[in-house]
C-alpha cells in the first residue's frame, strides 16, 4: 500500500519539466554549446588560448580557476555545517566512499588504461595521474544536480583532501613505478611534493568553502536563518551553473584544439575514460544501494567516486612530463570527456532515484521535483 502511495504522489515528467526554469530545463543543451563555444572560439581566434593561459593561480588558468572558485561558492554557501559533525559520524559511508576512491577508483583506471593503452604508454600514465586524483570541486555540481546531500558531499571532499596530499605520491609510485616493473612494463618516476599538492587543495578548495562558510555565518546571524534559506540561497544558486557553463567555455577554448588536432588519439584516450566514468558510476550506485543507503547518500557517494581532480592531474602531467607530452595530452582530455559523460549521469542518477527509492521525500515534494531544480 505505502508504495502505490508514494508512486502515485511522485510528481509525473510533464508537472516536473513545467517548474523549471529555462536554463535548468536545458542544461545539457547548454553544456554542448557551451562546448561548441569553447572549440570555435580557440580556432577562430588562435591567440586566445595563450592569451588567457598566460595568466595562472597555482598551475591552472586563471579563467577556468575563477569558474571553478565561481561554481563552487554557491554550493558550499548552501552547506548546513552545523550538520556536518553528524554526517561525519556516520563511518559505513564514509568508509565505503574512502574504498571507492582510494582503493578500487585508481585500480579500476590502472587496468583500463593498460587493457585500452597497451601501445600509448605516455597517455596511459596520464590516464592513471588522472585516476589518481580523486574529485574536490565539479563534483559539487553534479551531487547537487543529482540532488544529493550537500553536507555529506562536503564532509566527503574535505576527507577526499586530506587522503589526496597523503597519499596521492604514495599511490603514484606504487601504479606508475612498482606495479609496472612487477608487469613487466617500464617504470615511471612521480616527482611531486605533498606540498605542491596541499597548496592545490588549499586553493581550490579552501577559498570557496572559507568563503561559503563564512557567507553563511554573516549573513544568517544578520538576516536570520529563514532569510537565507528562503530568500538568499535560491537567488544565489543558480550561479553556479552560469560558473560551470563558464569554465566549460574557458576549457574548451584553451584546450578543445586538441579535439581538432588529434581526434583518433582522442577517441583512444576517450574510450578508457567513458568505460571508466559508467563502470565507476554504476558500481558506487549499486554497492551504495545494497547497503540501504538514502538515495541523496548513494548519489553523493556514486558522483564523488566517479568524478576526478582534473586540474590537479593536469598540473602534476605537466609539471613532470611537460606540457607537449602524451601524459599531459591524456589529462587534458579528461575533463573534456567528463564534462558530458557526467551530466549524463546526472539524469541517470534521478532516473535510478525515482524507480529504486519510490518511497523517498525528495520524489513528493512538489517545491524539488525535478533533475535540474538547482536553485531551491
Amino acid at each position: 500500500m505505502s508504495h502505490q502511495t508514494s508512486a502515485a504522489s511522485a510528481p509525473q515528467n510533464g508537472g516536473v519539466f513545467s517548474k523549471l526554469s529555462t536554463l535548468d530545463r536545458f542544461l545539457p543543451v547548454w553544456i554542448f554549446a557551451a562546448m561548441a563555444l569553447g572549440i570555435a572560439l580557440g580556432s577562430v581566434f588562435p591567440q586566445l588560448g595563450p592569451a588567457l593561459d598566460s595568466v595562472k593561480l597555482d598551475t591552472v588558468s586563471l579563467p577556468i580557476a575563477i569558474g571553478l572558485l565561481w561554481m563552487m561558492y554557491p554550493v558550499l554557501a548552501k552547506v548546513k555545517y552545523g550538520k556536518m559533525p553528524e554526517v561525519a559520524a556516520n563511518w559505513k559511508m564514509s568508509g565505503t566512499s574512502l574504498v571507492l576512491n582510494w582503493l578500487v577508483g585508481p585500480a579500476l583506471m590502472f587496468i583500463l588504461a593498460w587493457v585500452l593503452l597497451p601501445d600509448f604508454p605516455e597517455y596511459r600514465t596520464g590516464l592513471i595521474l588522472v585516476g589518481l586524483a580523486r574529485c574536490i570541486a565539479m563534483v559539487l555540481i553534479w551531487n547537487m544536480l543529482a540532488c544529493g546531500d550537500n553536507e555529506y558531499a562536503a564532509v566527503l571532499v574535505a576527507i577526499n583532501s586530506v587522503f589526496q596530499i597523503v597519499m596521492y605520491t604514495v599511490l603514484g609510485y606504487f601504479y606508475l613505478t612498482l606495479l609496472p616493473q612487477w608487469l613487466g612494463g617500464s617504470a615511471v618516476a612521480l616527482d611531486v611534493s605533498m606540498g605542491e599538492i596541499a597548496k592545490s587543495v588549499l586553493i581550490f578548495l579552501g577559498i570557496p568553502l572559507a568563503a561559503g562558510f563564512l557567507t553563511r555565518l554573516i549573513l544568517t546571524r544578520v538576516k536570520g536563518e529563514d532569510w537565507y534559506e528562503t530568500k538568499f540561497v535560491p537567488r544565489l544558486s543558480p550561479t553556479a551553473i552560469v560558473g560551470l557553463l563558464f569554465t566549460i567555455v574557458m576549457m574548451f577554448s584553451l584546450k578543445g584544439e586538441v579535439i581538432l588536432a588529434q581526434p583518433l588519439d582522442v577517441v583512444r584516450i576517450a574510450l578508457p575514460l567513458l568505460l571508466y566514468f559508467i563502470i565507476m558510476f554504476s558500481l558506487s550506485f549499486a554497492l551504495s544501494y545494497f547497503l540501504k543507503f538514502p538515495y541523496a547518500d548513494t548519489a553523493t557517494i556514486s558522483f564523488t567516486a566517479t568524478g576526478n581532480n582534473f586540474e590537479l592531474a593536469i598540473a602534476v602531467a605537466i609539471g613532470v612530463f611537460g606540457l607537449a607530452s602524451g601524459e599531459a595530452l591524456a589529462t587534458v582530455v579528461g575533463p573534456l570527456i567528463e564534462v558530458p559523460v557526467l551530466i549524463g549521469l546526472v539524469y541517470l542518477s534521478l532516473w535510478l532515484g525515482r524507480r529504486l527509492y519510490p518511497g523517498d521525500a525528495l520524489w513528493k515534494r512538489d517545491q524539488k521535483p525535478a533533475p535540474m531544480a538547482v536553485g531551491d
